[in-house]
């Protein structure tokens, strides 16, 4: 005959609690569920459950085997992949797309045909001769009401080596320079305004004096006509870089070397 016994298996201490039963005969084994074991040998029926030894009945981890039978079984679920060939579902058409260049080619060919290429091209051309007829003035500026001298030392401290084209330091990072101390400033810069017929006047007579030696920069104005007038160059200082680095706020101004200096003068028209 076959008795079975189950024991409840508690954490941590692993004290149990057991409870004989009687079952059918069949070979010593154990079964396992959850937290609970059932432990079966063949014993008399003259057994008493006292005098027999006790069972402590161990903790067996079945994640593994239950991991390995899920995945057989989802294995023998799965369809089975294949291919087949369904029919043509729907119209199909060719692939017709028109060329990118033969499609800008048209649209030009219908521009110019309805006269709206030539009216594009002469828009854009006014708009590139007039920003090289009359640039954008220089903010900031007002005609010299009070005059004023002032000394700039153009001395500079470089932030990186500069080096020749073949490669030989010329100036190392950190290093002091004065532009001044190698070459010189050979021209007048005469700042002025051309919308100012004062301002005009006053560059032109300079030049009239000492003719090479000036170099007129306007900072407002339309240069081209200038310099269809008085046959030479006019330079245009355009966003106003070089009267901010020289702190100029009144124009007219000369610009001139004074040593190792600059001078400038902010004069009456």
């Amino acid at each position: 005959m076959l008795y079975l016994r189950s024991m409840t298996i508690n954490e941590p201490d692993r004290s149990c609690t057991r409870q004989w039963q009687r079952g059918e005969e069949a070979e010593y084994g154990i079964h396992i569920e959850s937290d609970v074991a059932y432990v079966a040998e063949m014993r008399p029926k003259s057994a008493h459950f006292k005098s027999h030894r006790r069972y402590l009945a161990p903790r067996i981890d079945l994640m593994s085997i239950h991991a390995k039978f899920f995945a057989m079984l989802l294995l023998g679920l799965m369809p089975i992949a294949h291919a087949d060939d369904l029919g043509v579902v729907g119209p199909t058409y060719d692939i017709a797309e028109p060329d990118l260049l033969e499609v800008i080619q048209s649209r030009l060919n219908r521009m110019e045909k309805s006269g709206e290429l030539a009216r594009k091209q002469g828009e854009y051309r006014d708009l590139v001769v007039g920003a090289i007829e009359k640039p954008k003035p220089t903010h900031g500026l007002k005609t010299t009401a009070a005059k004023r001298t002032y000394f700039i030392d153009p001395t500079w401290t470089l932030d990186r080596d500069i080096r020749g084209a073949d490669g030989v330091l010329l100036f190392a990072r950190g290093q002091k320079v004065n532009p001044l101390d190698h070459t010189s400033l050979r021209e007048k810069l005469v700042f002025f305004d051309g919308r100012d017929r004062r301002q005009v006047s006053f560059a032109r007579q300079l030049l009239r004096e000492q003719d090479r030696a000036v170099k007129p920069i306007l900072v407002a104005g339309e240069p081209l006509n200038l310099m269809r007038d008085w046959k030479r160059q006019v330079f245009y200082d355009q966003g106003g870089t070089l009267v901010r680095r020289l702190g100029i706020h009144q124009v007219p101004a000369v610009v001139t070397q004074d040593g190792k200096r600059l001078r400038v003068d902010e004069v009456l028209p």
